[in-house]
């Protein structure tokens, strides 16, 4: 456990020296891929997005590969196709890019929905079916997808299931004056990057996505967490409540924060502080509410007593 944990603080290190100003941001992503789910980047052009990603996948040690999403994206440009080669008088697949450890779906909500939807097995069953034939995707396997806000030109609002298979979506936000200012004064970030080093080898990022599954989760938190979960189906909040499949997202990310935050028990402060993350991408407010899903979940946060 120590071991993990001076890893784990030196790779959110490297990750900070990158994407300045932004270290709950990042403490959330690297929760995300120790709980083994996939991340949802969301933001204005220019603020870091698919730099973030970049980071992730180079800190992480994983080979990845990078998809521009445009509208005219096809879904045997994700999966790979055959072709025929004459040689050996016969079709030969061509695996594509979504045969990596991570995929980098830049501006995801650009594709149509076809091609959206080609992602849903991938992400939810670690495999691919073409042509007729089931292909298993490597191991591990994380999405790291970005995303503009819905009121830009030329983009397609994701499906409910998709959302649903990320875990978390994140916001990064303007950085603060002073973070600005290393930005203007500092390296290029790409470059950095480029120079990142790997803190992890495949096999050490599997035991800590073990060692997340062993944090303890007593009665009295799981309690607290059925209270948040029947909150959001009481109607009050939200026009629909949250699946069992979200409930038990938000656990595992509560038990990769624990463990970021050094402990081995799951706290009620774990829920809190990732619940913004992991559950507002699937929740709509009701319309009387004036508020948006994020700040809906804080409010609702409020009103359910602790433990």
């Amino acid at each position: 456990m120590q071991h993990a944990q001076q890893k784990l603080k030196s790779l959110l290190n490297q990750l900070n020296t990158v994407i300045v100003g932004k270290s709950a941001q990042v403490q959330d992503c690297v929760a995300c891929l120790l709980a083994g789910g996939h991340l949802l980047i969301e933001d204005v052009p220019g603020v870091g997005k698919t730099t973030l990603a970049h980071a992730l996948a180079h800190t992480f040690g994983l080979q990845f590969s990078r998809v521009q999403f445009t509208s005219d994206l096809m879904p045997s440009d994700l999966l790979g196709v055959s072709v025929y080669e004459r040689g050996k008088d016969a079709f030969i697949f061509h695996p594509g890019p979504v045969f990596a450890q991570v995929l980098l779906a830049d501006e995801i909500n650009r594709a149509s929905p076809k091609t959206q939807s080609a992602l849903l097995e991938a992400m939810e069953e670690k495999q691919v079916s073409v042509e007729g034939e089931t292909r298993a995707l490597t191991h591990p396997f994380f999405v790291i997808a970005t995303q503009n806000p819905y009121d830009q030109l030329g983009t397609f609002a994701l499906p409910e299931s998709q959302l649903d298979r990320f875990l978390m979506r994140i916001s990064l936000g303007y950085p603060d004056r002073a973070a600005e200012r290393a930005l203007l004064a500092g390296a290029d970030r790409r470059d950095m990057v480029a120079g990142m080093l790997p803190m992890l080898s495949p096999g050490e990022l599997e035991e800590l996505q073990q060692l997340v599954q062993t944090i303890h989760a007593a009665e009295p938190l799981l309690n607290y967490l059925q209270d948040v979960i029947a909150a959001t189906r009481s109607g009050r909040w939200f026009v629909q409540g949250l699946s069992p499949r979200a409930g038990i997202a938000v656990l595992r990310a509560a038990r990769a924060q624990a463990l970021l935050s050094g402990r081995d028990y799951v706290a009620p402060d774990d829920i809190q502080a990732i619940l913004p993350q992991t559950v507002a991408h699937r929740l709509v407010p009701v319309g009387d509410a004036g508020r948006g899903a994020v700040e809906q979940v804080r409010a609702m946060l409020d009103a359910v007593p602790l433990p």
